[in-house]
C-alpha cells in the first residue's frame, strides 16, 4: 500500500485540499453551529475549541494516524467543511472515513456525496485499500441511513463504545466497503451524482 500522504482531491463540484492551520478561521465561520456536534463525541462550540480541533487533526497526520481535509465547494472556493482518513493501518490496508461535517448551508447539496467518492475512489485505486471503514453514533439514524445508501454494509454495533462530550455512553455502529464492493458502490455514487445535475 502506498504511503498515505496530504494530496488534494478534485472533483466538478467539490475539492479536498490538505487541512492547514490557516484553515482554523474559515471553519470557524462556518462550524460552531451545535448541531453539527450533536453526535460526535467532543463538541466543537468556540473558535477556541476549533483552533484544538485542528490541532488534534493536524498531529494525528503528524503521527500517521490521520489524513485529514477541508472540504471547498469547487465554484466559489469556500471552505464548507471537513473529513478526513482516520485510523490508518497500511500494513493491513485499512483506514476509515470520518469526522466528517459539512456547514448547514450546503447540507442537502451533491458536495458530501462527491467527497465520499473522491475519497473512496483514492482509497481503493491510488492506495490499495482492501477495505474503508465508516462508524457512526447508534442514535444517528440520518447518519447511518446515508452511510447504507453510499453500500456500505453494516457489520454490527459497539456497545459502550465512547463517552461523549455530554457524559452520554455511546454505542457506535461499525460499517465498512471491501475492495470487491466498489464497483458497484462507485456506480451507485456516480448516479446519485448524475442525478443530481
Amino acid at each position: 500500500m502506498p504511503t498515505a500522504t496530504p494530496v488534494t482531491l478534485k472533483g466538478n463540484g467539490v475539492v479536498l485540499e490538505p487541512l492547514l492551520w490557516s484553515h482554523h478561521a474559515s471553519l470557524a465561520s462556518i462550524g460552531l453551529d451545535p448541531e453539527l456536534w450533536q453526535w460526535t463525541p467532543s463538541a466543537v462550540r468556540t473558535p477556541e475549541e476549533m483552533a484544538g480541533y485542528v490541532r488534534s487533526a493536524l498531529q494525528e497526520q503528524a503521527e500517521g494516524r490521520s489524513l485529514p481535509f477541508v472540504t471547498v465547494e469547487a465554484a466559489s472556493g469556500q471552505v464548507v467543511g471537513c473529513t478526513r482518513y482516520m485510523n490508518i493501518d497500511l500494513a493491513n490496508r485499512r483506514l476509515e472515513i470520518g469526522s466528517t461535517w459539512v456547514a448547514p448551508r450546503w447540507q442537502r447539496t451533491a458536495i458530501n456525496t462527491e467527497a465520499k467518492l473522491l475519497m473512496l475512489r483514492h482509497a481503493f485505486e491510488t492506495l490499495g485499500c482492501l477495505r474503508v471503514e465508516l462508524k457512526t453514533d447508534s442514535l444517528n439514524q440520518k447518519s447511518r441511513e446515508a452511510i447504507l445508501r453510499l453500500g456500505a454494509i453494516q457489520e454490527g454495533i459497539f456497545r459502550n463504545h465512547m463517552v461523549t462530550a455530554s457524559g452520554r455512553i455511546r454505542h457506535t455502529v461499525w460499517f465498512s466497503i471491501i475492495d470487491s464492493e466498489w464497483p458497484g458502490v462507485l456506480a451507485r455514487l456516480e448516479q446519485k451524482l448524475a442525478s443530481r445535475q
